[in-house]
């Protein structure tokens, strides 16, 4: 039996048993052999996290990292100008034209007053419709915002009859808002997953053009995709940059623009039946109210840093393909409150720059260990502290009608609020 036959039988064995760690070293050693080290590292640290003094993973781990050790750099030949500027040209050819463009005809550089290439119109915008492979399976911890979320619009979607007889339409709005870099996109993203649907995610830049009624037009280009596309979840990002209230906008065309989203999302001149709408931002208290109405985005659901269960899921998804050794993920996931999703998956980094750093110093390469945690956690402070205490406030003085409750009892229970 050849290596590569063996390695994927023994690939699907331990995909099958992945908690056999002993077949999953041997997996391990048998990629370092056939110059397939990266794999190797990724094999050894799955390891290293389930059992982080296994001897046996860190000598493989050791193995790997050896294999994957740059060679020494020979002497190059001194290269002229010329040599240079065509390595660069090659080098930036995606990005760059070349540095004399032949002409059509193929006789020479075009002159440089040729005629400039013809702009292209809306005629030519296109937007990305994508299929979601993600679940709230995927999404660690957060039971009430996917209690919500089941109510909102995934039972209605699961049970079509129950949703024709209690008269639940198929249309809606919700808005996600809480702490940046707590996922709010990626909870998006797996609601769509989790329907089948189709997802448009939707920014300022895709609306916003300097010609008068061009971001009218795009937003109401935007719906009608969705809508072709239903059942569709179309994702607005930062919303209170496009619906941020009226009362305080400065620009008149900034004020159409918002009149237009209110407009596609009450489906004045179409049907807006199977499009999702979810919408995030980190300041709800300054998107308009007109917004938040019944029929338009009228449930909000705060999303806050990830619990222990979602810290230790989002630790472990960025150590998996890391050498590591002797971390202590428990202590880690304790030491962690209050990080957002991206302030651990910075926290992660930051640990590996130090093992780096230290190897490339010492000349010697060596796993991230929990002291590299440690020198990171001294100089990292999570990034949702000073939302908390914007948060507050409003909490405290601008909560009209409840809108803030589920904020306020998470401050009360955090003791951040009297």
């Amino acid at each position: 039996m050849s290596d590569d036959i063996l390695i994927t039988s023994l690939t699907e064995a331990v995909e099958a048993r992945p908690d056999d760690l002993t077949l999953r070293l041997h997996l391990g050693g048998l990629l370092v052999e056939a110059g397939r080290a990266v794999e190797a590292v990724a094999q050894a640290g799955l390891v290293l996290a389930r059992d982080p003094g296994n001897a046996g993973a860190q000598t493989l781990m050791q193995r790997a990292l050896a294999a994957t050790a740059p060679a020494p750099q020979k002497d190059k030949p001194v290269e002229g100008p010329e040599d240079v500027l065509a390595a660069y040209e090659e080098e930036l050819s995606p990005v760059l034209p070349p540095r004399f463009a032949p002409s059509e005809e193929g006789g020479g550089p075009l002159p440089a007053d040729g005629p400039p290439e013809p702009a292209r119109g809306g005629g030519d915008r296109k937007f990305d419709v994508e299929r979601s492979t993600v679940r709230l399976a995927d999404v660690g911890g957060m039971k009430a915002v996917k209690e919500r979320l089941e109510l909102a619009f995934l039972g209605p979607m699961r049970n079509p009859e129950l949703r024709k007889l209690y008269g639940k339409s198929l249309r809606g709005g919700l808005m996600l808002y809480g702490p940046p870099g707590c996922g709010k996109t990626f909870i998006a993203r797996a609601v769509a997953g989790e329907m089948g649907a189709r997802f448009m995610s939707l920014s300022i830049v895709d609306v916003l053009d300097m010609w008068m009624g061009n971001s009218e037009r795009n937003l109401h280009e935007l719906f009608q995709t969705a809508r072709r596309n239903a059942p569709c979840v179309l994702f607005l990002d930062e919303i209170d940059a496009l619906g941020q209230k009226r009362s305080q906008m400065s620009s008149s065309s900034m004020r159409t623009v918002a009149n237009q989203l209110l407009a596609e999302l009450d489906g004045v001149d179409t049907d807006n039946e199977g499009v999702f709408v979810l919408a995030a931002t980190n300041t709800p208290w300054q998107v308009d109210p007109a917004l938040r109405r019944p029929g338009r985005l009228d449930r909000m659901v705060l999303v806050l840093p990830p619990d222990a269960e979602a810290r230790q899921a989002i630790l472990e998804l960025n150590l998996r393909d890391r050498p590591i050794a002797g971390i202590d993920l428990p202590k880690l996931v304790a030491a962690t409150e209050d990080f957002s999703g991206a302030d651990l998956t910075h926290l992660c980094e930051s640990a590996a720059e130090y093992a780096m750093a230290d190897s490339m110093r010492t000349g010697t390469i060596r796993m991230i260990e929990q002291r590299d945690f440690v020198r990171a956690l001294n100089e990292l402070r999570p990034s949702t502290g000073p939302w908390f205490a914007t948060a507050r406030n409003v909490a405290m003085f601008a909560n009209e009608g409840g809108a803030y409750d589920d904020l306020t009892a998470y401050l009360k229970k955090r003791k951040l609020l009297r």
